[in-house]
């Protein structure tokens, strides 16, 4: 009896990868680097805070409260620590472990919960999805959503705002590609879930792109959810679950190079191997698969087949994905493509690799911090004067479209493989 009384009361080390934990030394560096602590100037907002509510979690030393919570909650899951800190901490794991503790332990609030399921049950699946989208298209192709944004509450209006254009008569794609030979090196662009319904042109220009730099690209018969939105928001087991099916179908594919236009999405696949390592059918191949993912202008500019451009005459701003720049570590090959472009002038913005605050459903369930960020991005776009920015993300799309459409600017933001497409002679 005394033994298991003992037990009863051990820390309750399955918050986060504890051992982890003791990677920080609280040396604060990380801290200007973090979107949430520069807006707050709130300790327990930097990553050193969030570490040490973990550690006191995990310890016992503290419940798990809704002030807790709220701390982890606000967290956007950008990594910008990771680049700027010293001693290599894996925070990006850390938070991830934490907030899945955060939702098998506390309850929010009723509109908390209903606004989280909706976001779980329906993004990461495309045909739900495309229905809930069928009747706005249909409205946007009449004209009225200008008056349908009017009679809308505050945030269903600030929900709507997120939302590209869902109608177009004339999407930006180039046009056919003839097959790779054979032997060519392959690749699959994995689609994503809302990027193959709200920015699917970004996977076609991808594929097509790639096809005309002279690799052979592969579609899957079957595309699932990378994962990145449950692993975000604390659904560690379907996040596995999608994880595995990707592994099988990728595998099956035998692809050379996984790319995707979402980088959150390459991220994630990136990152199977650490999330699959301890499960004895996925290992080998998890560590296989996320050996083989790339990124669109890495794989152009080392393509067998150079592409010809067209002189576009424009100035460019670039603003760095969060996790294609922290998660990826790739900051100059999308730079050095863009500059590769007759006509186009680059103009470095201030803070290019700060968090715009999308950070996947982030924008949908912290919009005053969201909200925040995406004025700070705004105002460092504008003042380069540039005629576009140009990233690699489709939530940053939509994230600062949104931002620089309220404030009626004429910056046009465009996905780099749309910008490609636009400059593209094939």
């Amino acid at each position: 009896m005394a033994d298991a009384a003992a037990t009863s009361s051990l820390p309750l080390r399955d918050v986060c990868e504890y051992d982890l934990l003791f990677d920080c030394v609280h040396c604060g560096l990380c801290a200007e680097a973090f979107p949430t602590y520069i807006t707050t100037r709130c300790e327990m907002d930097s990553p050193r805070g969030r570490i040490y509510l973990m550690k006191s979690l995990a310890e016992g030393s503290i419940e798990l409260d809704d002030d807790a919570a709220r701390h982890l909650d606000l967290c956007l899951g950008c990594r910008g620590c990771e680049t700027a800190c010293p001693s290599g901490v894996h925070y990006g794991r850390l938070i991830e472990g934490a907030r899945s503790f955060v939702e098998q332990h506390h309850r929010r609030g009723l509109v908390e919960r209903i606004k989280r399921g909706a976001v779980g049950a329906i993004f990461p699946y495309p045909a739900r999805l495309r229905m809930l989208l069928a009747p706005l298209k249909l409205v946007e192709r009449l004209g009225l959503r200008p008056a349908l944004r009017a009679i809308l509450p505050a945030t269903m209006r600030d929900w709507l705002d997120l939302l590209p254009p869902l109608y177009s008569d004339h999407p930006i794609t180039i046009g056919h590609i003839s097959p790779a030979p054979a032997g060519a090196r392959s690749v699959v662009v994995h689609r994503g879930c809302v990027a193959q319904v709200l920015a699917n042109s970004e996977n076609l220009n991808s594929e097509r792109l790639l096809a005309a730099a002279g690799y052979r690209v592969i579609q899957l018969e079957q595309t699932v959810c990378c994962g990145a939105l449950d692993l975000h928001s604390g659904n560690a087991a379907r996040a596995l679950e999608f994880a595995r099916a990707n592994v099988r179908a990728l595998k099956n594919s035998g692809t050379d190079a996984i790319v995707s236009a979402a980088s959150g999405c390459s991220t994630a696949i990136a990152e199977y191997a650490e999330l699959l390592k301890h499960d004895p059918d996925f290992a080998e191949d998890s560590r296989i698969i996320s050996a083989k993912v790339s990124e669109l202008s890495s794989l152009l500019l080392t393509a067998p087949v150079p592409l010809r451009w067209r002189e576009l005459g424009c100035t460019v701003t670039y603003h760095d994905a969060c996790h294609l720049a922290h998660g990826l570590g790739v900051r100059e090959a999308p730079r050095k493509l863009l500059a590769s472009i007759p006509g186009v002038t680059i103009i470095e913005m201030t803070e290019s690799d700060l968090c715009c605050g999308s950070a996947g459903s982030y924008n949908l369930t912290e919009p005053k911090m969201a909200r925040e960020l995406a004025s700070r991005k705004a105002d460092n776009i504008l003042r380069t004067g540039a005629d576009y920015v140009v990233l690699a993300n489709p939530g940053c799309e939509f994230q600062i479209a949104a931002e620089l459409r309220r404030r009626g600017a004429k910056t046009k933001v465009v996905h780099l493989a749309d910008f490609l497409a636009m400059a593209s002679v094939a």
